[in-house]
């Protein structure tokens, strides 16, 4: 009687996950950890938001005339941190030419402000969390660093979820950033 009953409990769960996966679909199930479908290089970048750490909110919508690196990082990432004094060094060097550098920390407000006011002290860049950011568009961000090149007229140049080695290098600031940074406003 007991093996009976587990028996039918055991079809009821089974029944209830092929009712669930029907309801969702087979996508849901195999869908990629990225639903950044929308990101197109070439075409108009998604709309970003940062709030910074103090309160201004910066959006890429009113930076078109500037060339826009949104960066994607955090405390705990040790290739994050090894890149990003190169970004901010890069970032002080070419803001007379129209660069604007945006950092997304992905650290938890709750636990990691502190961390994340203390490498922001050391950046030329704004810096804001993504918890309190809006960048919807660009997926979600499972993989760090990653980032974003966005040229001077609102266009996606470099997706970051494309690179298999994502972390800035000066030859690829070079080789993606320099040439958007000698085109007119």
């Amino acid at each position: 009687m007991k093996n009976e009953t587990a028996v039918r409990s055991g079809r009821r769960m089974v029944l209830r996950g092929v009712a669930a996966l029907a309801l969702t679909g087979l996508d849901a199930l195999l869908a990629p950890p990225v639903r950044a479908a929308g990101l197109r290089v070439g075409e108009l970048a998604p709309p970003a938001t940062l709030v910074t750490l103090d309160g201004q909110r910066l959006a890429t919508t009113e930076l078109l005339g500037h060339v826009v690196i949104l960066t994607f990082w955090a405390t705990w990432c040790v290739p994050c941190r090894q890149e990003l004094p190169l970004l901010s060094d890069y970032a002080s060097q070419h803001a007379a030419q129209g660069l604007t550098v945006l950092g997304f920390a992905l650290d938890s407000p709750e636990d990691d402000l502190r961390k994340v006011q203390q490498v922001a002290r050391s950046l030329s860049f704004p810096v804001g969390l993504l918890a309190t950011s809006s960048a919807p568009g660009y997926g979600r961000i499972w993989r760090i660093p990653v980032n974003f090149t966005i040229d001077r007229k609102g266009r996606l140049i470099d997706n970051g979820w494309n690179e298999k080695q994502p972390t800035w290098t000066a030859q690829r600031l070079e080789q993606i950033v320099t040439p958007l940074l000698d085109t007119p406003t």
